[in-house]
């Protein structure tokens, strides 16, 4: 595999590519991202032999990164790997990106990001050999969050400045959601992620509260939302299961194509450790992109 460096919105960010997956089907990768002189790195894995389409890659982290100069950054997560094999092996371009943290910056930074990724991507389409009008996202707990949110929100959020990059949309078209937090009332506590306590945030009318609806992807369902697959393991004790069927069923009542994959015994994670019978969720992953984003 090859690697090159290329520059991403802002700054060139050159650094070792300590911890960085190798990836098999991979024919090369691409590293670049900025924000304000912190690495926002984007890696770009390019398919042996490529169909035009991309996906976004978001690993989960719990929206946090330690403190340390020596941590790892969130897009050479074993995630990675996971997500994205099967399908650079089915022709996709698959971009493996990062997102600013906890415990330095909290909600609605990281969503921000993400939807930056995804119109960096689609201005720069060209460039990648890439379908702009069809981005599919891919993620497990908090990145299954962040792309549920690319799923379900309308894709013009969170613009703080005029640029080309910045007219288009950051609204993907197809999600795979792994384990995924829903909600933030009555459902998933996030007061890190979040920046305000629960006791505030359970509060109708509250600012907290305000905050927290605006951060649950449930709370942005409608009719014209991206295709979304949810895959959750149901002895899952870190996200519970029953936030991926609410999302399932509020998503199916707004009439968006939504399947949920229950994975019996499963645990929290990629690997879904203690499942009792894994799918071949990489056979169901694919299958999810070719039919919802390719229309195969």
């Amino acid at each position: 595999m090859t690697k090159k460096l290329i520059p991403f919105p802002f700054a060139l960010f050159a650094c070792s590519l300590f911890g960085q997956p190798e990836l098999d089907n991979a024919a090369n990768v691409e590293r670049n991202g900025m924000y304000s002189g912190l690495a926002l790195v984007m890696d770009v894995y390019y398919p042996e032999n490529p169909n035009g389409y991309a996906i976004i890659q978001i690993s989960g982290s719990g929206w946090t990164r330690p403190l340390g100069l020596d941590a790892r950054i969130l897009s050479h997560q074993g995630h990675v790997k996971s997500d994205a094999e099967p399908m650079l092996a089915a022709g996709y371009t698959v971009f493996a990106i990062n997102h600013r943290a906890t415990p330095r910056f909290t909600y609605l930074a990281q969503v921000a990001d993400v939807q930056r990724a995804v119109r960096f991507v689609r201005y720069h389409a060209n460039e990648y050999g890439i379908n702009p009008e069809k981005i599919g996202a891919i993620g497990g707990s908090s990145g299954g969050h962040l792309v549920s949110m690319l799923g379900v929100l309308n894709g013009d959020e969170f613009i703080e400045e005029d640029s080309p990059i910045n007219r288009v949309s950051g609204k993907a078209q197809c999600v795979i959601a792994r384990a995924a937090s829903s909600s933030f009332i009555k459902g998933q506590d996030a007061s890190y992620f979040l920046g305000v306590r629960e006791k505030e945030r359970l509060v109708e009318g509250s600012r907290e509260h305000a905050i927290a609806t605006a951060a649950s992807p449930i709370t942005h369902v409608t009719k014209d939302d991206a295709p979304m697959l949810l895959v959750h393991g149901d002895a899952d004790d870190v996200v519970h299961f029953s936030l991926s069927e609410r999302m399932h069923n509020a998503l199916q009542e707004a009439g968006v194509s939504s399947k949920l994959v229950r994975v019996e015994g499963g645990g929290h994670g990629f690997n879904f450790s203690g499942a009792k019978k894994l799918p071949d969720l990489a056979r169901i992953y694919v299958q999810w992109m070719d039919q919802h984003l390719r229309g195969r």
